[in-house]
């Protein structure tokens, strides 16, 4: 009886997926110009490339303004400021940002952040925060002699939090490639010596894992996750060391870890990454909760950073 209930809840999620984007569709969205079009950036155009989007954000910005969405507009003008380093901006809709904390074309070790539902232009000051978080930490504990960034990359539009999309891998299978060829162009930019981890958060965790397969990076470590989507770490179908962590309070744990396909759409993300079935290195998280994982002092943000620092005896083991 209770699986039969999971799977018509599942299925009033898919029927809600298909009515809920023509809704959102009908409103009206704040305006700004198209994305700059740049080669692939390398170490030696990287600053170019920083200046050209921050350019971007400052005219999204105008734009905004003259459409009266001040939310947008404060938002758009701070990542024009001149200390901003945007690899990549698109002001339309809910936007997008690829940001750098760091000096990436010398940096040895580089963490990518993958942000979950909800978070857009609009939201993206809390996500930047967690990337301050941890690259404030690596800079302070990284070994004398190893440079480190961060990439804050929310290249993809994120479902809703509260949306059918949030509950399928729709988001995430047009995110990977993306999420692909960003790493593409860090490793063109770093170098191929740089040691490279992916963090995701909650439904970014679906988002990396849809990319995982032949994925030249070290590590991938997700948190707060519903599922990947597979049933085992195995299935990822990559080199890299497969982390996960859940915070004690983090309401992600009340997920059914199920998945079904109904009406041509596969719905829920299966096996709890940190289940020992899975078999993914489960580290230790706190009593936080879902968006905890990131809180200086914290022990989820002291086991990713020794992470990305490839310090990985030194992870603390749940």
């Amino acid at each position: 009886m209770g699986y039969r209930w999971r799977r018509a809840a599942l299925a009033v999620l898919v029927a809600s997926a298909v009515t809920l984007p023509v809704v959102g569709a009908a409103r009206p969205r704040t305006p700004a110009p198209p994305p700059v079009m740049l080669a692939p950036p390398t170490a030696a155009t990287l600053d170019a490339a920083y200046a050209a989007h921050r350019a971007d954000a400052a005219a999204a910005a105008r734009m905004a303004a003259d459409h009266g969405d001040r939310r947008r507009a404060a938002a758009d003008r701070a990542l024009a400021g001149p200390d901003r380093q945007l690899l990549a901006f698109d002001g339309r809709g809910p936007g997008l940002v690829t940001e750098v904390l760091g000096d990436l074309a010398h940096a040895d070790r580089v963490a990518v952040l993958v942000p979950g539902s909800g978070t857009g232009i609009d939201t993206y000051g809390r996500f930047r925060a967690t990337a301050e978080a941890l690259h404030a930490r690596l800079v302070r504990e990284a070994p004398a002699g190893i440079r480190t960034a961060v990439v804050a990359w929310l290249g993809y539009e994120t479902p809703g939090t509260v949306t059918a999309a949030v509950a399928t891998t729709g988001r995430a299978d047009r995110a990977a490639p993306e999420l692909r060829s960003l790493v593409d162009d860090l490793r063109t930019v770093s170098g191929p010596r740089a040691h490279v981890s992916l963090i995701c958060h909650s439904y970014g965790s679906v988002v990396c894992a849809r990319a995982a397969a032949g994925l030249v990076v070290d590590d991938i470590a997700v948190v707060g996750s519903p599922g990947t989507g597979v049933d085992t770490a195995a299935a990822l179908r990559t080199r890299a060391r497969i982390w996960a962590a859940r915070g004690a309070d983090d309401r992600v744990a009340n997920v059914p870890h199920l998945s079904a396909d109904l009406f041509g759409t596969t719905v829920g993300f299966g096996t709890d990454p940190v289940a020992p079935e899975f078999g993914a290195r489960v580290f230790t998280a706190g009593d936080g909760g879902h968006g905890d994982y990131f809180a200086p002092g914290s022990p989820s943000l002291a086991n990713l950073t020794r992470i990305v620092l490839g310090r990985t005896t030194a992870v603390t083991r749940d």
